[in-house]
């Protein structure tokens, strides 16, 4: 069990094994639930993205082009659970 401290403020700073145990990364949100005994339950909150946000993530990261034949296969394939 981790014990944390509340500031004056009524915050809480969960320590770093806590959020990686929650596949929480910097900027990420979590929810929390307050139950009826006093616990609390949290859980990492489901990433809501925009395009804008994927955009030209791996701009640099290979030197292969690929062909909108070649994009549209890999789609299909992802879709159909293939890999």
């Amino acid at each position: 069990m981790t014990t944390l401290t509340v500031t004056a403020k009524g915050q809480v700073t969960l320590k770093k094994e806590l959020l990686q145990h929650l596949g929480v990364k910097p900027g990420q949100k979590i929810e929390v639930d307050a139950l009826p005994d006093g616990q609390l339950t949290m859980k990492a909150a489901p990433r809501k993205g925009s395009w804008e946000e994927i955009y030209g993530m791996l701009a640099g990261k290979t030197d292969k082009v690929a062909t909108i034949e070649e994009m549209n296969e890999a789609i299909r394939k992802g879709w159909a659970g293939e890999r």
